[in-house]
């Protein structure tokens, strides 16, 4: 994702459709029972493999929460070099931070609802979203409002966006963002807020040294595709409606996270490897879990989920 207050950096987009491992509840492997069995919530809007529900894992909260892996398919999202001159694309790594951040919150008795679990869209995509290789502007509307759909329909009580920034040289730094005008925006905000913290501390703990960003409204954050988009002025993941361009808003309380630069090499160079991805989903989790608070004893968090 590219921020609006800075430079963008001049890349070219090169699609890179890589297979990524499709088992996600237990390290690869393949589940254990039924239990443990991934849902699609809607085999009937959503492709194969997206929108996937999996249940807890140990004891049962009774919440649920979202994630989404930004981009994916036909959208690579931005694009970055590490140290070592590896060229990485954002979608190869919103997903395993994604999927990593979901089973230490099934773990602790949350069911997640992931939006992707492999590289490809999550919308159904309609002719005029596609150019040849690439989503059109309207083929990136309309995947990212299928997260929100996604989220919606299975009754997500919180939304947690994963993305990865980009810039010009020498821009650094984790931020998250959250919606200002929305009738739950002081939980928004509880929620960015949560989620900016823990996983900034979470990496500054292995000492990297990652700048701090902070918590800002999603008007400074994204990139506008079309005059429609900066007219709207909001993330569409977590932002309001807007008639004509924008009908079908997430409604549960939302934040995302763009918790280092791929365009940087050093930030990339983490964003590329198996610990910073970890480290980047634990403290997801963490935000998720500190957001709703202990659980109470009729959560039963040290009972096995049986349904």
């Amino acid at each position: 994702m590219f921020r609006k207050r800075r430079l963008a950096l001049a890349a070219a987009v090169v699609v890179l459709i890589t297979a990524l491992a499709t088992a996600v509840g237990g390290g690869g492997n393949a589940p254990r029972n039924k239990s443990d069995a991934a849902t699609p919530v809607d085999s009937a809007v959503f492709v194969p493999s997206a929108c996937m529900s999996y249940p807890p894992t140990k004891g049962d909260r009774h919440l649920t929460v979202f994630l989404d892996a930004g981009h994916g398919g036909l959208d690579p999202g931005s694009v970055g070099t590490t140290q070592s001159g590896k060229t990485i694309y954002e979608a190869d790594l919103t997903l395993p931070v994604e999927l990593n951040a979901m089973a230490l919150l099934r773990a602790k008795g949350f069911t997640v609802v992931v939006s992707r679990t492999k590289n490809t869209s999550v919308a159904t995509l309609k002719p005029d979203d596609v150019d040849g290789k690439l989503l059109t502007a309207q083929g990136v509307h309309d995947d990212v409002a299928a997260r929100a759909v996604c989220a919606n329909d299975a009754h997500a009580n919180i939304l947690i966006g994963i993305y990865f920034d980009a810039g010009a040289k020498n821009n650094a730094g984790s931020v998250t963002g959250y919606d200002a005008v929305r009738s739950f925006a002081s939980k928004n905000l509880r929620l960015a807020t949560l989620v900016q913290d823990d996983v900034l501390t979470a990496m500054n703990r292995r000492g990297w040294g990652i700048p701090d960003e902070g918590v800002q409204t999603d008007g400074e954050l994204g990139s506008s595709l079309n005059s429609d988009a900066v007219s709207y002025g909001h993330l569409l993941l977590i932002g309001p409606a807007d008639p004509g361009f924008f009908s079908t808003p997430s409604q549960m309380p939302g934040a995302l996270i763009e918790p280092l630069f791929i365009t940087d090499p050093f930030e990339s160079s983490i964003a590329d490897s198996k610990t910073g991805q970890e480290v980047i989903a634990g403290g997801i989790a963490l935000a998720a879990e500190q957001y709703f608070g202990p659980a109470t004893s009729k959560q039963a968090v040290g009972k096995k989920h049986t349904t």
